[in-house]
């Protein structure tokens, strides 16, 4: 189980990272002015669960150090999954939050998705050349 988390969470950060930072650029505008994306909608809220899931899942799971072995690659997968998760919900349900609260803190976030999407293919470059590291 251990080495099936370990490439998830490698494919997960680093698929996350790059909707991150490239996934504006496949945004084409249709004929009637809205945008479409290749990577836009159910495939983001997709990959957002299941980098969380594996974000909270390497958190979770033993390894040979205790909570310092795959701190970096779990903590890029939980932010990433949320920051995922939270696009498409604001998306797809933009009066739901009445006195911004959500927004507030989602946008904090989402300010810098490029800098974190290039955090996040890195933590997962690294994870995947020094497997055994301490903080990787």
């Amino acid at each position: 189980m251990m080495l099936q988390l370990y490439f998830l969470s490698i494919l997960c950060n680093g698929l996350a990272g790059f909707l991150f930072v490239y996934g504006d650029a496949f945004e084409s505008k249709s004929a009637d002015g809205n945008s479409k994306a290749a990577f836009k909608g159910g495939f983001r809220l997709i990959v957002g669960i299941i980098t969380a899931v594996t974000g909270l899942l390497k958190l979770l799971a033993p390894v040979r150090v205790p909570i310092l072995g795959d701190l970096l690659p779990a903590v890029a997968g939980i932010v990433a999954g949320f920051m995922l998760m939270y696009g498409f919900y604001r998306d797809h349900n933009p009066g739901s939050d009445d006195e911004g609260k959500i927004d507030r803190v989602g946008n904090v976030f989402l300010q810098y998705k490029k800098q974190i999407g290039i955090a996040c293919m890195v933590v997962a470059a690294l994870h995947f050349l020094f497997p055994h590291a301490l903080f990787l």
